[in-house]
């Protein structure tokens, strides 16, 4: 594709990786699964070194990163959305918001400059756990008979208007949330690709072309490095939000007035 006169990449070559290990398999391992796995470590590797035994009593590093990141699921998050009895749903949220947060962030770290999340199938997967979870938690706290009528019949509103609100949220319960979920978050990080590659693109291209294109680069790079500013606080949004919707829906499966 060539836009402005640039040679601008094929889209498919920027979200898909080709095998390094076992192509040809189902079990063929890209780029994008090692960024997973390094997601998947790196998270644990986090509450390891912290939760080690000899931990010392005044946190700092690792430490002090996985108390900072608990406390603050706890406050931010379960005690604002779910309440005390969401505590017991802390190591799940708390490492939720970790795994997504590093899938996120390696979209900024030099020579992987991908995030996994731009791809729909672990979105779509967390987003499918968390469905089964809250609509659980609902029927095993109400009964099924309860958490049926609660949700389809939500207190407070004219019997009349159930011929239309029913409908609404049997759509928006069972079947839009996970959706929404997994498409908030994959398209926020697809749009931030696109978004740094255009302007790293842009930015070689005028810098190799000569002396004022050399100056007039200058322009897009200052929106690379302010869009590679964005990004970060874009993957922790993301990975913020996907969290505090889980703590909402499990908190309205748990207390059906909500």
């Amino acid at each position: 594709m060539n836009v402005l006169a640039l040679e601008f990449p094929p889209i498919s070559h920027l979200f898909e990786w080709p095998a390094i290990l076992f192509d040809g398999t189902m079990y063929a391992v890209n780029k994008t699964v090692l960024i997973y796995l390094a997601a998947v470590v790196i998270t644990a590797a986090i509450f390891l070194v912290a939760g080690r035994r000899n931990a010392p009593l005044v946190p700092a590093g690792v430490q002090h990163i996985a108390e900072s990141g608990v406390t603050f699921i706890e406050e931010s998050i379960v005690m604002e959305t779910i309440g005390p009895e969401g505590k017991k749903f802390m190591p799940f949220l708390t490492t939720m918001f970790f795994f997504i947060l590093f899938s996120n962030i390696f979209e900024v770290v030099p020579g992987i400059q991908f995030p996994a999340n731009s791809r729909m199938a672990i979105p779509i997967t967390l987003a499918l756990v968390v469905w089964v979870i809250y609509n659980y938690v609902g029927i095993k706290s109400q009964g099924l008979g309860g958490y049926l009528k609660n949700s389809l019949f939500p207190p407070g509103v004219p019997v009349a208007l159930y011929l239309i609100v029913t409908p609404i949220e049997l759509v928006s319960t069972f079947v839009v949330r996970p959706f929404s979920l997994a498409i908030r978050l994959w398209a926020n990080m697809v749009a931030g690709h696109l978004l740094l590659v255009t302007f790293a693109i842009l930015s070689h291209s005028m810098f190799t072309s000569g002396i004022v294109g050399k100056v007039g680069s200058i322009a897009p790079f200052a929106m690379l490095t302010m869009m590679t500013g964005f990004e970060i606080l874009v993957s922790v949004l993301q990975a913020f939000i996907f969290t505090i919707l889980t703590a909402v829906y499990i908190g309205g499966s748990l207390h059906p007035a909500h």
